[in-house]
């Protein structure tokens, strides 16, 4: 992972507005305006290294321009001799060699982000990121408890008030667990609660949570809640 710099920003923007340009520049320039990003890093990490690289393209770029004009000509206005190739020269090593460098020194302007994020969007809210965890748990007990209703027994599966070592993501069992661990777990009022325990009392048991609804006529602003953390176990045999 690419360390962070003294003085480097916090990341933000995308590609381009990260140092993208910088290429576009640069090649666009044959080379020409290097000192152009090398500066902006400088300007961006406050680093002195950055600035002299600077100085030292733009030494390069008129040193380069300095001999190209007082290299010997041919009659046809060609340039030659050791100026002129010492000139084509300096400006290839300006165009290949700053690129390599704007390669290199990019990630130490822009570090990585520490954490994945995507676009740099914020990372996720922690209890966002629980909160879906919990429910992809919630779902795989309702798989097993409906696969395997022995073992979801066995794992007390919707029973928090229980001890036991599963995860169940915070369900409850509407045809086993008391009132008061309903009305917590689910969430609503003790008065419904109680109205479940009494509704599978004289049905016996739940067959699926919809037949709470039916049994226990619960107002229908507390369906989303019975649906989201209410369980009933299958028979064991």
């Amino acid at each position: 992972m690419t360390a962070v710099p003294p003085g480097a920003p916090p990341r933000s923007g995308n590609w381009f507005t990260r140092g993208g340009w910088w290429f576009f520049v640069h090649l666009l320039s044959l080379g020409l305006l290097l000192p152009v990003p090398l500066a902006h890093a400088a300007v961006r990490t406050r680093r002195a290294v950055y600035a002299v690289l600077a100085l030292a393209s733009v030494a390069l770029v008129v040193g380069a321009f300095a001999l190209n004009q007082a290299a010997d000509r041919t009659p046809d206005g060609q340039y030659q001799g050791l100026a002129a190739s010492l000139s084509s020269l300096g400006l290839l090593t300006g165009l290949l060699g700053g690129l390599v460098l704007l390669i290199l020194i990019r990630p130490r302007v822009f570090p990585r982000s520490t954490r994945p994020v995507g676009w740099d969007r914020p990372p996720p809210d922690p209890a966002i990121a629980a909160a879906l965890a919990a429910r992809d748990r919630r779902s795989e007990a309702r798989r097993l408890a409906a696969e395997d209703p022995l073992l979801a027994r066995e794992l007390r599966i919707g029973r928090p008030d229980l001890a036991r070592s599963y995860d169940d993501g915070g369900l409850v069992d509407l045809n086993t667990a008391p009132g008061p661990v309903i009305a917590r777990t689910l969430g609503i009022a003790p008065a419904h609660a109680e109205r479940i325990v009494g509704c599978r009392a004289a049905a016996g048991r739940f067959a699926a949570v919809d037949d709470v609804f039916v049994w226990a006529d619960l107002p229908y602003e507390v369906w989303d809640q019975v649906r989201d953390r209410g369980v009933v176990l299958g028979r064991t045999g």
